[in-house]
């Protein structure tokens, strides 16, 4: 199963979504080439570019597994593939990342990049593919954005974090 390929066509980039990732992904609406999933097991954190760009680099450097990155070139966003494991009542760390524009999908749709791109000019495309199920813990991730970014745990207090 781990040999299949990515593939250059819709369907062929849905097998390989289903198979390898373990992401639900429909073509949808069915012969338009677009590629999403429904959020549940797997959530993002969509975010500007310029963030996911410092986060990113942030976790490499503190050996945090990073997992999949899905960039939308039109909007210049970033949404980090996560296991959203936050309890349902826990608002606390959105408050803190709503001021940054970050913002927590749980459920809803995810678009993924598909090859044969987006009517509109938007288009996806892959900053960290997906090559297993692994997904990073969501609240891993948070952690990394207050880490990068000079949020206090505590004093819920935003810095600007130089460097």
């Amino acid at each position: 199963m781990k040999n299949i390929s990515f593939g250059e066509t819709p369907v062929s980039r849905c097998v390989y979504y289903r198979l390898v990732c373990g992401l639900a992904a429909n073509i949808d609406p069915p012969g338009s080439g677009r590629i999403a999933f429904l959020a549940g097991s797997t959530g993002a954190l969509t975010m500007p570019g310029p963030l996911g760009s410092v986060l990113r680099q942030h976790m490499q450097r503190h050996g945090v597994a990073v997992g999949p990155i899905v960039a939308h070139v039109g909007s210049n966003r970033w949404s980090f593939l996560i296991r959203p494991d936050f309890p349902d009542d826990d608002t606390g760390p959105f408050k803190d990342l709503f001021r940054l524009n970050v913002m927590m999908v749980r459920e809803g749709v995810i678009p993924l990049p598909s090859p044969t791109g987006e009517p509109g000019g938007g288009s996806r495309r892959w900053i960290e593919l997906p090559r297993n199920t692994f997904r990073p813990s969501g609240r891993v991730v948070v952690d990394a954005i207050r880490g990068c970014t000079g949020i206090d745990r505590d004093s819920r207090s935003l810095a600007v974090h130089r460097g």
